[in-house]
């Protein structure tokens, strides 16, 4: 053998323990490795996606909500103002009315798009008070509550279905002859009695279901009309029956339009739980994760890689007995006790007997009572019993089995040996220390 077999082993050739747990810390360290490089992975290909988004989104323009008026999308209004600025009617497109004045919106139909819910109740109740017409695009129940609209949103109206506006009190909408219905619909609170000095026009739906696209009431200021069909304002579907002629001849009666659309950023807009928190709260909640990532990454590490154990694993039989002994002692389980001692003893005294296994414990206590000379109820009331109450009761059984198993030892002629550390008799009497496997 050379010096170098004999240095990577021992002299039969197989590793030594050096060499073993050498090559257990570099498996680990190529483990701890590859999940390094996957997590760094994963981070970079996130950020190359994150990027990937950025540009499409940069590059196909920013997003526009529904009934923008300058979209040329089909949900857009662009069409629309197009239509008005030709027709002689200048269209201011604002997301604040603070820095417009009582005479600026006095000579002006105000438009507001509400879709977002973000206008605020004392601007809608401005807006009643000074400006002469109102038209309001919303179901935000505090801004039709602040322009004295007596109605509530009851839910969208789907399809494309065309009503009849013959006789509707509202002179653009009846001008139209026929208004898409789709949008939103509003009712109101009672439903047996509408709300005075009140019109609905646009209805849809039966009975109990039936709501109304149009609705306008009067104003300190004016007037107020409360539009849900707000097909009749989109690219798609102005050309449809009369909602080019209900579009212009409710936002161009004035020389003058002002497109408000309230945002969550705009100065007037209603209050969020963002802009009502103090300055500091965003810094303490974003140092609050920085801490939780902390804590996370700390307690992590100290959990250490996950050990792996080899199977199956072997347990001593003296050390299964020991603690299934203490189980039953700490639950005080006297009667379990007791029955595995005598589950022991009907297999030994039925091996002793010759008995073929899987036998009844009653051939046993039979075959029993005729190899000892006992009555059967006696050898029963041993190897079978009833509960066991204390300790006491405990101890004489475990010692009557002790006396019945050397009774059928003597009576088949076995040597007489003491109960080994199982439970069982046995007929030597081996120390069960030197046996293999028990505890030293």
């Amino acid at each position: 053998m050379s010096a170098t077999t004999a240095d990577r082993g021992t002299a039969d050739g197989r590793p030594t323990d050096d060499d073993t747990r050498g090559g257990r810390t570099d498996d680990r360290r190529t483990g701890r490795g590859g999940r390094v490089v996957f997590w760094v992975v994963i981070v970079l290909v996130g950020l190359l996606l994150a990027a990937l988004t950025a540009v499409v989104q940069s590059s196909t323009g920013p997003s526009r909500d529904p009934l923008d008026p300058r979209s040329a999308s089909a949900s857009g209004a662009k069409a629309l103002v197009r239509v008005l600025e030709q027709q002689g009617t200048a269209v201011d497109v604002v997301d604040r009315v603070d820095r417009l004045d009582t005479d600026d919106l006095r000579d002006a139909t105000v438009l507001v798009d509400d879709s977002a819910g973000a206008l605020d109740a004392s601007v809608a109740a401005r807006l009643g008070r000074e400006a002469r017409h109102v038209v309001l695009l919303s179901t935000d129940r505090s801004a039709l509550d602040a322009l004295g609209l007596g109605v509530e949103p009851a839910g969208r109206v789907t399809g494309d279905a065309v009503v009849s506006t013959t006789g509707c009190a509202i002179p653009a909408a009846e001008a139209a002859g026929r208004i898409t219905s789709t949008g939103d619909g509003y009712r109101p609170p009672d439903t047996a009695r509408a709300p005075a000095a009140t019109d609905f026009c646009v209805p849809t739906g039966d009975g109990d279901d039936r709501v109304a696209g149009l609705v306008r009431t009067s104003t300190p200021g004016g007037d107020v009309t409360l539009v849900g069909t707000s097909a009749a304002f989109r690219n798609d579907t102005i050309t449809t029956a009369g909602n080019a002629a209900f579009a212009l001849g409710l936002l161009g009666s004035e020389d003058r339009l002002v497109w408000y659309t309230p945002t969550s950023t705009s100065a007037d807009a209603a209050p969020t739980l963002g802009s009502l928190a103090p300055p500091w709260v965003p810094g303490a909640i974003l140092l609050l994760a920085l801490v939780a990532v902390a804590a996370g990454v700390w307690r992590g590490r100290r959990l250490g890689p996950l050990v792996v154990e080899r199977m199956p694993v072997v347990v001593r039989a003296a050390e299964t007995t020991e603690g299934r002994a203490r189980l039953y002692a700490r639950a005080r389980d006297r009667t379990h006790s007791l029955d595995t001692l005598r589950i022991a003893a009907i297999r030994q005294t039925a091996r002793r007997l010759g008995l073929p296994p899987g036998v009844h414990v009653d051939e046993v206590v039979r075959a029993a009572a005729r190899a000892t000379g006992r009555a059967d109820a006696a050898v029963g009331a041993v190897l079978v019993g009833g509960p066991t109450r204390d300790d006491r009761a405990l101890v004489d059984g475990a010692a009557a089995l002790d006396e019945l198993e050397r009774a059928v030892q003597t009576a088949t002629g076995a040597p007489v040996g003491r109960r080994s550390s199982n439970g069982t008799g046995t007929g030597t009497t081996t120390n069960h220390r030197n046996r293999r496997g028990a505890r030293s």
